[in-house]
C-alpha cells in the first residue's frame, strides 16, 4: 500500500506543468532509484520540475559527485574530514538516523563511520555534507588507508583502487535538519536535499553514502 501511494505522489507532482512546458509525464528516476518507498520519514517528497538541471544531476549520478561538481563549477572540490571512527553497526546506525541495516547485509560488526563536507577549493563553497558507513571487513586495507590521506575523498579512492564497483541509489528527498553541529550549519544551512545509495562490490554492499546538499547553494528554491 504505500509503495502504490508513492507512486501516486510521484504521478502527481511530476505532472505539474513547469513554466508551461508540456505536461511532465516523465519520470527519469522510476527506473533509477531502488528503494524510494522506503526512504525515512523525515525525508519529505520533492517536485524534481522545481530542482535546477544540476540538483537533478546531484540526485542522479551513479558515478564520482566529487567530479560533477568540479565540471559544473571549473573549480577543484576537496573533502574535509569532519569524523573517521571505527563504531559497532547498531549503536552508529541509531546515531545517524539510518535503517541501514538491510541495506549493508550485516547484522553486527564493525565499520567505519565517516563525516565529510565537499568544498570548492578556490571559492570555499561547500557543496555536499555526506556521512558514510564503511563495511572494514568487505575492503582492502589499503583503501581504508587511502582514506585518511586522499583529498578528493571515497570517490577518487575507489577510482584509484580499479576495485569494480557499482551504486544503487536508494531514495532521496528534502530534509531539515534542526540538530546540526553549529560548525557545519554555518556553512551549509540546515535545509537540503539529500540522497543515500550504496556501493556493492562482489555482490556484496560495502558502503552505505548518505549526501546532502544545501539548498541555499541552489538557484531557485523548491
Amino acid at each position: 500500500m504505500k509503495m502504490n501511494r508513492e507512486n501516486e505522489n510521484t504521478t502527481t507532482l511530476l505532472n505539474e506543468p513547469l513554466n508551461g512546458k508540456g505536461t511532465g509525464n516523465f519520470d527519469p528516476f522510476v527506473d533509477l532509484i531502488s528503494a524510494q518507498a522506503s526512504r525515512p520519514t523525515n525525508l519529505h517528497q520533492v517536485n524534481l520540475r522545481t530542482l535546477t538541471p544540476f540538483q537533478r544531476a546531484l540526485l542522479s549520478i551513479d558515478g564520482t559527485v566529487t567530479k560533477l561538481i568540479e565540471a559544473y563549477t571549473l573549480e577543484p572540490v576537496e573533502s574535509v574530514l569532519l569524523l573517521q571512527q571505527v563504531q559497532t553497526l547498531a549503536n552508529e546506525g541509531r546515531s545517524l538516523n539510518f535503517h541501514q541495516h538491510p541495506w549493508l547485509a550485516l547484522s553486527e560488526g564493525e565499520v567505519i563511520a565517516r563525516q565529510v563536507l565537499l568544498r570548492g577549493r578556490y571559492s570555499a563553497t561547500v557543496y555536499a555534507y555526506a556521512i558514510s558507513l564503511l563495511v572494514t571487513e568487505r575492503l582492502p586495507s589499503t583503501l581504508i588507508a587511502d582514506l585518511a590521506c586522499e583529498p578528493a575523498g571515497i570517490g577518487r579512492v575507489l577510482l584509484n583502487s580499479q576495485i569494480e564497483n557499482r551504486r544503487e541509489i536508494l531514495w532521496y528527498g528534502r530534509e531539515t535538519i534542526s540538530n546540526l553541529p553549529e560548525r557545519i550549519e554555518r556553512e551549509t544551512g540546515n535545509e537540503f536535499i539529500s540522497r543515500t545509495y550504496r556501493i556493492i562490490v562482489g555482490n556484496q554492499p560495502v558502503m552505505l553514502i548518505n549526501e546532502k546538499f544545501p539548498l541555499r547553494q541552489a538557484d531557485l528554491s523548491l
